[in-house]
Protein backbone atom coordinates (compact mmCIF):
# COMPACT_ATOMS: atom_id res chain seq x y z
CA UNK A 1 0.00 0.00 0.00
CA UNK A 2 3.06 2.35 -0.35
CA UNK A 3 2.15 5.14 -2.66
CA UNK A 4 5.18 7.61 -4.73
CA UNK A 5 7.16 9.41 -1.62
CA UNK A 6 7.56 12.37 -4.53
CA UNK A 7 3.84 13.09 -3.27
CA UNK A 8 4.42 14.01 0.33
CA UNK A 9 6.01 17.11 1.51
CA UNK A 10 7.86 16.97 5.00
CA UNK A 11 9.04 20.81 6.97
CA UNK A 12 10.42 21.06 9.76
CA UNK A 13 9.69 24.80 10.53
CA UNK A 14 13.21 26.21 12.53
CA UNK A 15 12.98 22.50 14.16
CA UNK A 16 10.04 23.85 16.48
CA UNK A 17 6.80 22.60 14.25
CA UNK A 18 6.69 19.53 11.80
CA UNK A 19 4.13 19.65 8.49
CA UNK A 20 3.28 16.22 6.96
CA UNK A 21 1.35 16.95 3.85
CA UNK A 22 -0.05 14.73 0.88
CA UNK A 23 -1.75 14.99 -2.30
CA UNK A 24 -5.17 13.38 -0.84
CA UNK A 25 -6.81 13.54 -4.47
CA UNK A 26 -3.75 11.48 -6.09
CA UNK A 27 -2.32 9.34 -3.44
CA UNK A 28 -5.70 8.19 -1.42
CA UNK A 29 -8.88 9.04 -4.21
CA UNK A 30 -11.82 8.80 -2.03
CA UNK A 31 -10.35 7.98 1.44
CA UNK A 32 -10.26 9.69 4.16
CA UNK A 33 -6.96 8.77 6.02
CA UNK A 34 -5.63 8.79 9.19
CA UNK A 35 -1.96 10.15 10.15
CA UNK A 36 -0.28 9.18 13.68
CA UNK A 37 3.80 9.75 14.33
CA UNK A 38 6.36 9.05 16.77
CA UNK A 39 10.04 10.47 17.82
CA UNK A 40 12.81 8.62 18.11
CA UNK A 41 11.81 4.85 17.56
CA UNK A 42 12.45 1.64 19.70
CA UNK A 43 10.06 -0.67 20.84
CA UNK A 44 8.05 1.30 23.38
CA UNK A 45 7.76 4.29 21.19
CA UNK A 46 4.05 5.63 21.64
CA UNK A 47 2.20 6.18 18.53
CA UNK A 48 0.40 9.57 18.63
CA UNK A 49 -2.74 10.90 16.38
CA UNK A 50 -2.31 13.91 14.30
CA UNK A 51 -3.40 16.79 16.66
CA UNK A 52 -4.28 19.59 13.79
CA UNK A 53 -5.00 18.13 10.48
CA UNK A 54 -5.32 19.94 7.25
CA UNK A 55 -7.62 19.59 5.03
CA UNK A 56 -8.23 19.74 0.61
CA UNK A 57 -12.17 19.54 -0.66
CA UNK A 58 -12.95 17.88 2.40
CA UNK A 59 -10.47 15.21 2.95
CA UNK A 60 -7.20 15.13 5.45
CA UNK A 61 -4.09 16.34 3.40
CA UNK A 62 -2.01 16.76 6.13
CA UNK A 63 -0.90 17.28 9.63
CA UNK A 64 1.16 19.17 11.95
CA UNK A 65 2.55 18.58 15.35
CA UNK A 66 5.14 19.94 17.45
CA UNK A 67 9.08 18.76 16.88
CA UNK A 68 10.18 16.68 19.82
CA UNK A 69 13.38 14.64 18.60
CA UNK A 70 15.83 14.22 15.48
CA UNK A 71 14.44 10.62 14.14
CA UNK A 72 10.78 10.69 13.41
CA UNK A 73 8.39 8.10 11.87
CA UNK A 74 5.18 8.75 10.27
CA UNK A 75 1.85 6.26 9.76
CA UNK A 76 -0.44 6.91 7.32
CA UNK A 77 -3.69 4.26 7.93
CA UNK A 78 -7.03 3.70 6.20
CA UNK A 79 -9.98 5.68 7.73
CA UNK A 80 -11.03 2.93 10.21
CA UNK A 81 -7.34 2.04 10.77
CA UNK A 82 -7.17 -1.09 10.18
CA UNK A 83 -4.74 -0.66 7.22
CA UNK A 84 -1.28 1.27 7.04
CA UNK A 85 -1.25 2.69 3.16
CA UNK A 86 1.72 4.94 3.97
CA UNK A 87 4.82 4.86 6.58
CA UNK A 88 8.30 6.31 6.65
CA UNK A 89 11.45 6.68 9.01
CA UNK A 90 13.43 9.88 8.78
CA UNK A 91 15.67 12.60 10.69
CA UNK A 92 13.41 15.36 11.22
CA UNK A 93 16.73 17.85 11.08
CA UNK A 94 16.77 17.30 7.34
CA UNK A 95 14.21 18.97 6.43
CA UNK A 96 14.58 22.33 8.37
CA UNK A 97 13.23 24.76 7.02
CA UNK A 98 14.74 28.27 8.81
CA UNK A 99 12.99 31.48 10.34
CA UNK A 100 13.40 34.89 8.89
CA UNK A 101 16.47 36.75 9.77
CA UNK A 102 16.06 39.01 13.03
CA UNK A 103 16.64 42.76 14.07
CA UNK A 104 18.96 43.14 10.08
CA UNK A 105 20.84 46.22 9.55
CA UNK A 106 22.08 48.10 7.00
CA UNK A 107 25.39 49.68 6.21
CA UNK A 108 25.77 51.46 3.32
CA UNK A 109 29.61 53.30 3.21
CA UNK A 110 31.01 54.67 -0.31
CA UNK A 111 29.79 52.27 -3.13
CA UNK A 112 29.74 49.17 -0.55
CA UNK A 113 26.30 47.69 1.58
CA UNK A 114 26.66 45.38 4.14
CA UNK A 115 23.71 43.53 5.89
CA UNK A 116 23.59 41.50 9.10
CA UNK A 117 21.13 39.79 11.20
CA UNK A 118 21.30 38.59 14.56
CA UNK A 119 22.85 34.84 15.23
CA UNK A 120 20.05 31.78 15.22
CA UNK A 121 20.28 30.07 18.76
CA UNK A 122 20.48 26.69 16.63
CA UNK A 123 22.85 25.35 14.21
CA UNK A 124 24.42 28.52 12.80
CA UNK A 125 26.57 26.43 10.55
CA UNK A 126 24.32 25.46 8.57
CA UNK A 127 23.24 28.47 7.75
CA UNK A 128 24.29 30.75 5.15
CA UNK A 129 22.55 34.69 4.68
CA UNK A 130 21.36 35.79 1.16
CA UNK A 131 21.24 39.16 -0.22
CA UNK A 132 19.30 40.23 -2.96
CA UNK A 133 19.24 43.90 -4.59
CA UNK A 134 18.13 45.92 -7.81
CA UNK A 135 17.71 49.43 -8.69
CA UNK A 136 14.90 50.68 -10.38
CA UNK A 137 16.25 50.38 -13.72
CA UNK A 138 16.73 46.77 -13.13
CA UNK A 139 14.31 43.94 -14.48
CA UNK A 140 15.51 40.93 -12.23
CA UNK A 141 16.97 40.66 -8.47
CA UNK A 142 20.79 40.51 -8.18
CA UNK A 143 22.04 37.86 -5.34
CA UNK A 144 25.02 37.57 -2.78
CA UNK A 145 25.21 34.69 -0.40
CA UNK A 146 27.77 34.57 2.06
CA UNK A 147 27.76 32.43 5.52
CA UNK A 148 25.79 33.74 8.50
CA UNK A 149 25.44 36.15 9.46
CA UNK A 150 26.80 39.13 7.44
CA UNK A 151 26.78 39.54 4.04
CA UNK A 152 28.53 42.31 1.59
CA UNK A 153 28.57 44.45 -2.05
CA UNK A 154 29.85 46.48 -3.97
CA UNK A 155 29.59 48.79 -6.92
CA UNK A 156 26.22 50.04 -5.50
CA UNK A 157 25.42 53.57 -7.57
CA UNK A 158 24.72 56.59 -4.62
CA UNK A 159 22.46 58.57 -7.33
CA UNK A 160 19.75 55.57 -7.91
CA UNK A 161 17.70 54.11 -5.64
CA UNK A 162 18.07 50.18 -4.71
CA UNK A 163 15.48 47.70 -2.85
CA UNK A 164 17.22 45.24 -0.09
CA UNK A 165 15.78 41.69 0.79
CA UNK A 166 17.22 38.74 3.21
CA UNK A 167 16.78 35.49 3.98
CA UNK A 168 18.10 32.59 5.41
CA UNK A 169 19.02 29.22 3.81
CA UNK A 170 20.24 25.73 4.75
CA UNK A 171 23.48 24.21 3.61
CA UNK A 172 22.73 21.19 1.28
CA UNK A 173 23.27 18.35 1.25
CA UNK A 174 25.59 18.79 4.27
CA UNK A 175 22.53 20.16 6.34
CA UNK A 176 19.58 19.45 4.78
CA UNK A 177 18.18 16.67 1.83
CA UNK A 178 15.88 19.46 0.51
CA UNK A 179 16.96 22.80 -0.45
CA UNK A 180 14.99 24.77 2.40
CA UNK A 181 15.26 28.83 2.73
CA UNK A 182 13.32 31.52 5.35
CA UNK A 183 10.55 33.53 4.04
CA UNK A 184 12.07 36.89 2.74
CA UNK A 185 12.76 39.80 5.29
CA UNK A 186 10.50 42.87 4.73
CA UNK A 187 11.66 45.12 1.38
CA UNK A 188 14.05 47.71 2.39
CA UNK A 189 14.62 50.98 0.13
CA UNK A 190 17.79 52.69 0.02
CA UNK A 191 19.76 55.93 -1.36
CA UNK A 192 22.90 56.37 -0.57
CA UNK A 193 23.18 55.25 2.38
CA UNK A 194 19.54 56.76 3.07
CA UNK A 195 16.20 54.70 3.82
CA UNK A 196 13.26 55.34 2.13
CA UNK A 197 9.83 54.20 2.03
CA UNK A 198 9.75 53.33 -1.13
CA UNK A 199 12.13 53.94 -4.21
CA UNK A 200 8.96 55.54 -6.06
CA UNK A 201 10.18 58.98 -4.00
CA UNK A 202 12.96 59.04 -5.46
CA UNK A 203 10.76 59.44 -8.77
CA UNK A 204 8.59 62.06 -7.03
CA UNK A 205 11.64 64.48 -5.90
CA UNK A 206 12.50 64.26 -9.43
CA UNK A 207 9.41 65.12 -10.75
CA UNK A 208 8.25 67.81 -8.25
CA UNK A 209 11.73 69.42 -8.38
CA UNK A 210 10.73 69.05 -12.49
CA UNK A 211 7.10 70.47 -12.10
CA UNK A 212 8.88 73.72 -9.60
CA UNK A 213 11.10 74.87 -12.17
CA UNK A 214 8.76 74.68 -14.97
CA UNK A 215 6.47 76.41 -12.31
CA UNK A 216 9.17 79.13 -11.39
CA UNK A 217 10.24 79.69 -14.96
CA UNK A 218 6.24 80.09 -16.47
CA UNK A 219 6.16 83.15 -13.79
CA UNK A 220 9.06 84.56 -14.48
CA UNK A 221 7.98 84.60 -18.26
CA UNK A 222 4.79 86.13 -17.07
CA UNK A 223 5.89 88.88 -15.30
CA UNK A 224 8.30 89.22 -18.43
CA UNK A 225 5.54 89.94 -20.83
CA UNK A 226 4.16 91.49 -18.22
CA UNK A 227 6.41 94.27 -18.39
CA UNK A 228 6.38 94.41 -21.86
CA UNK A 229 2.74 95.00 -22.30
CA UNK A 230 3.20 97.31 -19.92
CA UNK A 231 5.66 99.39 -21.37
CA UNK A 232 3.97 99.10 -25.02
CA UNK A 233 0.65 100.74 -23.22
CA UNK A 234 2.47 103.51 -21.67
CA UNK A 235 3.73 104.34 -25.11
CA UNK A 236 0.41 103.70 -26.68
CA UNK A 237 -0.98 105.85 -24.43
CA UNK A 238 1.17 109.19 -24.63
CA UNK A 239 0.65 108.85 -28.42
CA UNK A 240 -3.37 108.81 -27.71
CA UNK A 241 -3.69 110.57 -25.15
CA UNK A 242 -0.86 113.31 -24.35
CA UNK A 243 -0.09 114.40 -20.57
CA UNK A 244 -1.23 117.16 -19.39
CA UNK A 245 1.45 119.31 -18.20
CA UNK A 246 1.07 120.09 -14.44
CA UNK A 247 0.94 123.52 -13.02
CA UNK A 248 2.71 123.05 -10.36
CA UNK A 249 5.95 122.77 -12.47
CA UNK A 250 5.17 125.49 -15.14
CA UNK A 251 3.71 128.60 -12.21
CA UNK A 252 6.74 127.14 -9.92
CA UNK A 253 6.37 130.42 -7.94
CA UNK A 254 2.76 130.75 -7.47
CA UNK A 255 2.92 127.13 -5.72
CA UNK A 256 6.95 127.79 -3.71
CA UNK A 257 6.43 131.34 -3.06
CA UNK A 258 2.67 132.00 -2.59
CA UNK A 259 1.69 128.98 -1.62
CA UNK A 260 -1.02 128.62 -4.63
CA UNK A 261 -2.43 132.43 -3.65
CA UNK A 262 -3.24 133.20 -7.27
CA UNK A 263 -4.40 136.47 -6.72
CA UNK A 264 -0.79 137.23 -4.50
CA UNK A 265 0.52 136.15 -7.22
CA UNK A 266 -0.66 137.98 -10.38
CA UNK A 267 -0.59 141.14 -8.61
CA UNK A 268 3.20 140.85 -8.06
CA UNK A 269 3.47 139.16 -11.48
CA UNK A 270 1.67 142.44 -13.09
CA UNK A 271 3.89 144.87 -11.12
CA UNK A 272 7.06 143.09 -12.01
CA UNK A 273 5.10 143.28 -15.52
CA UNK A 274 4.99 146.88 -15.26
CA UNK A 275 8.42 147.63 -14.45
CA UNK A 276 10.00 145.55 -17.28
CA UNK A 277 7.67 147.39 -19.50
CA UNK A 278 9.61 150.99 -18.26
CA UNK A 279 12.74 149.55 -18.56
CA UNK A 280 12.76 148.21 -21.77
CA UNK A 281 11.08 151.00 -23.38
CA UNK A 282 12.46 152.26 -26.61
CA UNK A 283 13.34 155.62 -26.77
CA UNK A 284 12.58 158.52 -29.09
CA UNK A 285 15.69 159.60 -30.93
CA UNK A 286 15.60 161.75 -34.35
CA UNK A 287 18.16 161.30 -36.69
CA UNK A 288 19.82 163.84 -39.08
CA UNK A 289 20.45 162.63 -42.05
CA UNK A 290 24.07 163.48 -43.11
CA UNK A 291 25.16 163.93 -46.96
CA UNK A 292 29.20 162.94 -47.13
CA UNK A 293 29.71 163.38 -50.60
CA UNK A 294 33.49 161.53 -50.64
CA UNK A 295 34.13 162.79 -54.33
CA UNK A 296 32.90 166.00 -55.59
CA UNK A 297 33.51 165.37 -59.03
CA UNK A 298 31.35 161.63 -59.06
CA UNK A 299 28.15 162.52 -60.58
CA UNK A 300 26.76 159.02 -60.16
CA UNK A 301 25.54 159.11 -56.50
CA UNK A 302 21.90 160.20 -56.04
CA UNK A 303 20.65 162.82 -53.49
CA UNK A 304 18.48 160.69 -51.51
CA UNK A 305 20.58 157.73 -50.74
CA UNK A 306 22.65 158.05 -47.64
CA UNK A 307 25.88 156.64 -46.58
CA UNK A 308 26.40 155.38 -42.63
CA UNK A 309 29.08 153.32 -41.56
CA UNK A 310 29.29 150.71 -39.27
CA UNK A 311 32.94 150.46 -38.82
CA UNK A 312 32.68 151.17 -34.76
CA UNK A 313 30.01 149.15 -34.39
CA UNK A 314 32.27 147.01 -31.67
CA UNK A 315 31.90 150.39 -29.82
CA UNK A 316 27.99 150.18 -29.22
CA UNK A 317 28.79 147.44 -27.05
CA UNK A 318 29.56 149.79 -24.40
CA UNK A 319 26.79 150.29 -21.70
CA UNK A 320 26.92 154.28 -22.48
CA UNK A 321 26.48 153.41 -25.99
CA UNK A 322 23.57 151.59 -25.97
CA UNK A 323 21.70 153.20 -23.84
CA UNK A 324 21.05 156.09 -26.72
CA UNK A 325 20.47 153.49 -29.47
CA UNK A 326 17.50 153.45 -31.27
CA UNK A 327 15.67 150.89 -34.12
CA UNK A 328 15.19 153.26 -37.40
CA UNK A 329 13.30 152.24 -40.56
CA UNK A 330 15.54 152.37 -43.34
CA UNK A 331 14.68 152.86 -46.94
CA UNK A 332 16.75 152.50 -50.07
CA UNK A 333 19.87 153.04 -47.95
CA UNK A 334 23.81 152.29 -48.45
CA UNK A 335 25.17 150.58 -45.96
CA UNK A 336 28.97 150.28 -45.57
CA UNK A 337 29.56 147.68 -42.95
CA UNK A 338 33.73 147.15 -42.42
CA UNK A 339 34.07 148.90 -45.76
CA UNK A 340 31.93 146.69 -47.81
CA UNK A 341 28.58 148.59 -49.42
CA UNK A 342 25.37 147.16 -48.57
CA UNK A 343 22.03 147.93 -49.94
CA UNK A 344 19.45 147.81 -47.17
CA UNK A 345 15.47 147.38 -48.20
CA UNK A 346 12.33 149.11 -46.80
CA UNK A 347 11.48 146.21 -44.25
CA UNK A 348 15.11 146.59 -42.69
CA UNK A 349 16.08 148.46 -39.75
CA UNK A 350 19.27 149.67 -38.32
CA UNK A 351 19.98 150.75 -34.80
CA UNK A 352 21.78 154.12 -34.10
Amino acid sequence: GRKDINNITIVNFNDEQMQITWAATELFPGENVSFSYTFNGGQHNVWKPCPTYLLHQGFNSGCQFKTEGSTLTISIMNSNGSKELFSKRLRSNFYIKPSRPENVTFLWKDDTVTVSCNEPKRAVICLILELQYKSKFDKEWQSKISRCCSVGEQGFDPKKCYSFRVRLKRLVPYCNIVNYSSDWEAETFWMNGTSLDSCDDDVKTQTNTIILLSCTLSVLLMIFLVLILLCKWQRLQKSVMPVIPDPKYVFADLFNDHSGNFEEWIDKTEHATVQNKVEYEELECTIEEESHQEDKNSDKVESKDNIFSFSGAAENDHPKTSQNACLMPISNVTVSLAGFPILMNDDMYVML
